[in-house]
């Protein structure tokens, strides 16, 4: 099981840039997704968690209003559509499977067992 991050890059203050997260290998069944991100120096920061059927989708207050999180369960990918990008977004951002939980909002690190290698998300001043 693996989880490949796609969509990073370099963009303009203000811009926009949709983040993916596809599973590959052998699907892990019911999981609750979720996006952190590590700046430099820096913890790894939540970002936004949804649950197995899309119903409760949560974005922290740091990024409430400009990001949303979704899912296509069907192509076992996920989303992160960042909107009005500000040069403080500029970081790593992991996309990470917590198996087993279903109906719940995930924001700590340790209650994710899957993650995927990341992706740079780089934002001019």
């Amino acid at each position: 099981v693996q989880l490949v991050e796609s969509g990073g890059g370099l963009v303009q203050a203000g811009g926009s840039l949709s983040l993916s997260c596809a599973a590959s290998g052998r699907t892990f069944g019911p999981a609750v997704m979720g996006w952190f991100r590590q700046a430099p120096g820096k913890e790894r920061e939540f970002i936004a968690s949804i649950t197995w059927l899309g119903g409760r989708p949560y974005v922290s207050d740091s990024v409430k209003g400009r990001f949303t999180i979704s899912r296509d369960n069907a192509k076992n990918t996920v989303y992160l559509q960042m909107n009005s990008l500000k040069p403080e977004d500029t970081a790593v951002y992991y996309c990470a499977a917590a198996r087993g939980r279903l109906n719940v909002i995930v924001d700590r690190t340790s209650q994710y067992d899957v993650w995927g290698q990341g992706t740079q998300v780089t934002v001019s001043s």
